[in-house]
């Protein structure tokens, strides 16, 4: 997903960077969140983190599972619970594909990054994904040595 640098409101908050690490991702799709007042002012100020966080479909219902907002100090008497389950929204379609994915496919909803979009609102982008080995993540980072190795070849070439 590639914003304009101009964009006001497009805003990362927190990003699992650990997850295409340790996950194939074999595609991703973008919920909405819901989010209480004071879990919205924390993450306009940077708290929050997604890197032990997991999505999971219960009843018909899609749930971030384990996410961490932190508390908001100025609000007093309407804190939020910092790794309270929060629900995600996605069309009844999506819905039926990402059960089918997990329950029957043996797939895993893996969240890659939170941020607010264009019209400023929290969205999640969660990854499709089926864990890897140890095998599997050796072999892809070995990849990644040999096109960091490729390309000081072809600088040292020029």
């Amino acid at each position: 997903m590639v914003q304009k640098k101009s964009d006001p409101n497009y805003k990362v908050i927190a990003e699992n960077r650990r997850a295409r690490f340790d996950y194939a991702i074999d595609r991703d799709i973008e919920c909405g969140i819901i989010l209480e007042g004071s879990e919205v002012k924390s993450l306009r100020s940077n708290g929050g983190n997604i890197a032990e966080s997991y999505a999971t479909v219960e009843e018909g219902e899609l749930w971030l599972v384990n996410s961490y907002i932190a508390p908001y100090a100025q609000a007093k008497a309407f804190r939020h619970e910092e790794r309270r389950r929060r629900k995600l929204l996605v069309s009844r379609k999506e819905m039926a594909d990402l059960w089918n994915a997990t329950q029957r496919k043996g797939m895993t909803l893996v969240p890659i990054v939170m941020y607010f979009n264009h019209r400023g609102m929290a969205k999640i982008k969660l990854g499709i994904a089926k864990g890897k080995k140890n095998a599997d993540k050796r072999e892809t980072e070995a990849k990644r040595d040999w096109s960091r190795q490729k390309q000081r070849l072809l600088k040292e070439n020029r």
